[in-house]
């Protein structure tokens, strides 16, 4: 390679949504380029459509390898799946075709990292109703990602800023959910916390834990998963040198957390994590009609390989139209310039 900068290899998204817009847009940024060697994987065809949606004074550059993309701002480098009909495809519809091509965006990106091709991944947001009509039957980037780096013990963590959310369960239902919350569970998820942090550069990373009940149950009044599974699972954490706290209840907890007063907060399943970290870096603006601010980023921790993504979905509402944003993007290859570094 020219120079010594992580590769950061960048997955386009399904492509009738706005995966591709908010990469060219992110990789319209100069400053991308003096940190990071980006490269996107994805369709050539539907990122030159993407430049001209955005009307943006940018070149494409279709490769088959990495070793030939040349990582110069104003020409961005693509992986060229070539799996993409631009005459078929239309903005903000649910199709297989377009699912399909999400997908091997994605499988191809791992496979990349797994061979140390690139230094970190970055995904676009992806359509899990498109992905599973054409055949690919996961959840999402989190599971997809599991299965073919034969992760086992992973999870998702949520970062806006310095306010970062750590899962127990994820894509299940509230009522598994709660049969989730477990000792060796729990536990594994600080750990994976605790790692994360400490490849952030986080020395000592101090670790808030979420009840799962109101009141982090009362003690015991209003459930025993505290008592009984959480409460077993910090001790655990602090035997092994970790500075884990809690079970604090959720909503004395998340306010501590987007105050710096933890590194990581773990949250016992999907919604409560995800809600307090929306509300951070989600904003509407009711005068403009038009959002703000849609940043927030998602790491899967566990991996073999480096691994964040934006933290919003496909916007198949205004895909096509130049005007969504590439924030949250670009505070994702951030985090991913960061973990790659150290």
């Amino acid at each position: 390679m020219v120079n010594h900068k992580p590769i950061i290899g960048i997955s386009m998204g399904d492509p009738a949504g706005i995966g591709p817009e908010i990469a060219v847009k992110a990789l319209a940024q100069k400053e991308v380029y003096q940190s990071c060697n980006p490269i996107v994987v994805g369709d050539s065809s539907a990122i030159e459509a993407a430049v001209r949606i955005g009307k943006l004074n940018l070149s494409v550059c279709p490769v088959t390898e990495v070793e030939d993309a040349k990582f110069e701002y104003g020409a961005i480098d693509v992986f060229d799946l070539q799996n993409v009909d631009m005459s078929q495809l239309q903005y903000g519809k649910v199709s297989a075709e377009a699912g399909n091509a999400g997908f091997m965006a994605v499988k191809k990106l791992i496979e990349l990292a797994m061979a140390k091709k690139i230094d970190a991944t970055v995904t676009g947001p992806i359509n899990k109703e498109a992905i599973n009509m054409a055949g690919h039957h996961f959840s999402g980037h989190t599971e997809i990602y599991a299965e073919f780096t034969g992760t086992k013990d992973y999870t998702m963590m949520l970062a806006h800023e310095n306010f970062r959310v750590a899962h127990v369960s994820t894509h299940v239902s509230l009522r598994q959910a709660c049969d989730r919350v477990k000792k060796e569970r729990v536990l594994k998820v600080i750990q994976l916390s605790h790692e994360a942090a400490r490849k952030l550069g986080i020395e000592k990373p101090r670790i808030g834990v979420a009840g799962l009940n109101p009141h982090a149950g009362e003690n015991g009044m209003f459930g025993r998963e505290e008592i009984e599974e959480i409460t077993p699972a910090i001790e655990a954490a602090n035997a092994q040198g970790i500075l884990a706290e809690g079970p604090v209840p959720p909503d004395s907890l998340f306010p501590k957390g987007k105050s710096g007063f933890y590194d990581v907060v773990v949250a016992m399943y999907h919604d409560q994590g995800h809600i307090p970290l929306k509300l951070t870096g989600f904003n509407w603006n009711e005068t403009t009609k038009r959002w703000e601010s849609v940043n927030g980023i998602n790491i899967t921790l566990g991996l073999p390989i480096i691994r964040s993504s934006v933290d919003h979905g496909t916007a198949f509402d205004i895909a096509g139209k130049g005007i969504a944003t590439p924030e949250s993007l670009l505070s994702a290859i951030e985090y991913a310039k960061k973990m790659a570094r150290l």
